[in-house]
């Protein structure tokens, strides 16, 4: 139980060093990664208005299951970059919330790199 509670805290910790950092704006949103154990969310982020601009989840890019592959976070980095085109956004700011740029997080931004979103 310990293990998973200094789990949490270390993620907790990276997540305010990076929020120090990545700042978004209107023309350049943060984009901001959450993981579940079942599921996945990405969200684009106005920090000026401190409000969300658009948001994608791992349902919405057709996950039927209770769980979340590589395969369905690449799909929901892709959606995501055509909903930021659609918008006129070119480029974000990536926020991975504390999370090791690894597995789901990595395959979202190059699923959106793949479409052609700017990092």
């Amino acid at each position: 139980m310990i293990a998973v509670q200094k789990k949490v805290i270390d993620r907790l910790r990276r997540r305010r060093r990076i929020r120090k950092v990545v700042y978004g704006t209107k023309e350049k949103p943060r984009l901001s990664v959450f993981r579940s154990l079942r599921h996945l969310y990405v969200q684009a982020i106005d920090d000026d208005k401190g409000q969300t601009i658009f948001s994608v989840s791992d349902k919405e890019a057709g996950n039927k299951k209770d769980n979340c592959t590589v395969e369905i976070a690449e799909k929901v980095g892709e959606l995501m970059a055509k909903k930021a085109l659609k918008k006129g956004i070119k480029g974000i700011v990536f926020d991975r919330g504390g999370y090791h740029y690894h597995g789901q997080v990595k395959a979202v931004a190059d699923g959106m790199r793949k479409e052609g979103i700017k990092f």
